[in-house]
């Protein structure tokens, strides 16, 4: 009787503890969306210390990677940004840079999209610029890194010479 008593105490225990683990978490799937988090977040730790390196290992080292930029231009592929954010780099300092409005959306176990709306303040080639706008980055994951495949980048004010559909515009013609 001892025996059986001690072995349903020891199976009643063995129980009650792998339900403590499991509601504390110790059994619960990892979140991806906090690892691509963080790779965002050494994307603009990156960018305020005006380290190209550290931004552009944020991105898959390929030919196809697309970046969309600001101005309204494209690069296509990770070499070419990397050489044009090391020249622009070179000349950039005092960045300050603001991010809000962040949404991470799973697209799968693989794939994820990043969409925020930023502000930046910076000196260039002695100059104070500001500028501010949306941007969405597509991240893959790329063996166990999460890796920018794609980023578009908006302005808030585009020039007025650059032409808005008619059925893109405000009912009051704007």
């Amino acid at each position: 009787m001892r025996n059986l008593i001690l072995g349903t105490l020891f199976v009643l225990s063995f129980f009650v503890s792998a339900s403590a683990q499991k509601a504390a978490g110790g059994s619960a799937k990892p979140d991806p969306a906090k690892d691509v988090r963080a790779a965002f977040d050494r994307l603009n730790e990156g960018i305020r210390q005006v380290d190209a390196a550290k931004v552009m290992d944020v991105y898959h080292n390929d030919p196809r990677t697309l970046f969309f930029n600001n101005n309204g231009s494209v690069t296509l592929g990770w070499e070419q940004m990397r050489e044009n954010r090391e020249s622009l780099y070179e000349r950039t300092k005092n960045v300050s840079l603001e991010v809000t409005g962040v949404r991470i959306e799973m697209l799968g176990s693989r794939s994820a999209y990043v969409s925020y709306k930023w502000s930046q303040t910076q000196e260039f080639d002695g100059q104070l610029e500001k500028a501010s706008g949306r941007t969405t980055l597509i991240f893959r994951l790329i063996g166990k890194s999460w890796k920018i495949v794609h980023s578009h980048v908006s302005p808030d004010n585009p020039p007025a010479s650059r032409p808005v559909m008619p059925s893109e515009r405000k009912p009051d013609g704007k």
